[in-house]
């Protein structure tokens, strides 16, 4: 006859086994949720700041060139550098090409095939709004009239808002927010003016604090152009 205290006990280490599991499981979960809520933010904001350090002395050398081309760097190619006054005097991120994982790691992203800055048409960027900096974790409180300056080697742009950070959200498919003139396809929706040759900003960012498949979008027009100070 088997024993059942024999049972009892074999029953009693498989679950004390089990519950070990379940806790290093959830050690590693939570430390894997810090790492992506703060540690990236602290990896991140370093990467900003010496971004921004290395590229306006490369500026001020001269380095990126004449036109005032971007500068290569091990993180990609910085093309500009943001800031926006509503976020505080020492808010200061760099703009680099494209809009891979890598490219958002490091600072704003700037979507290929829109508009280079100052230029006619739509000037695109993206940026976090949580972890990995979050350079545009405030984007909600954003209103129209707040400005966003886009430095470059040569030139500093001034854009002027005309929508508010929370005043429209989309799905991340919806490309019309990238067109040279954006057409938002519900009527009466939220748009900038329908007038061809404007030079545009737009800046998207998720529309939550975590996972979500939806945008925040801004836009707003160039309000001047002057000379990057040395």
């Amino acid at each position: 006859m088997a024993d059942p205290t024999a049972d009892r006990s074999t029953g009693a280490r498989w679950l004390g086994r089990l519950g070990v599991v379940l806790v290093v499981a959830g050690l590693a979960l939570g430390a894997y949720v810090a790492w992506q809520v703060w540690g990236t933010n602290v990896v991140s904001q370093r990467t900003h700041r010496a971004l921004v350090d290395d590229v306006q002395k490369s500026w001020d050398e001269g380095a990126a060139g004449a036109a005032g081309a971007a500068v290569e760097t091990d993180k990609g190619t910085v093309s500009a550098i943001v800031r926006i006054p509503a976020f505080g005097d020492d808010y200061a991120v760099p703009v680099l090409e494209g809009t891979s994982d890598e490219v958002l790691a490091a600072g704003f992203g700037h979507f290929s095939g829109s508009a280079r800055a100052g230029a006619v048409g739509n000037y695109a960027i993206a940026a976090h709004r949580i972890t990995h900096g979050e350079p545009l974790r405030a984007m909600p409180e954003l209103q129209p009239g707040d400005e966003v300056v886009i430095e470059t080697q040569r030139w500093t742009y001034t854009y002027v808002l005309d929508t508010g950070g929370a005043d429209l959200t989309v799905p991340f498919t919806a490309g019309w927010v990238l067109a040279d003139v954006p057409a938002n396809p519900e009527a009466g929706g939220v748009q900038p003016a329908q007038e061809p040759g404007q030079r545009l900003l737009t800046l998207t960012t998720c529309s939550e604090l975590f996972h979500t498949d939806d945008r925040l979008v801004a836009f707003g027009h160039l309000e001047s152009k002057e000379p990057t100070a040395s």
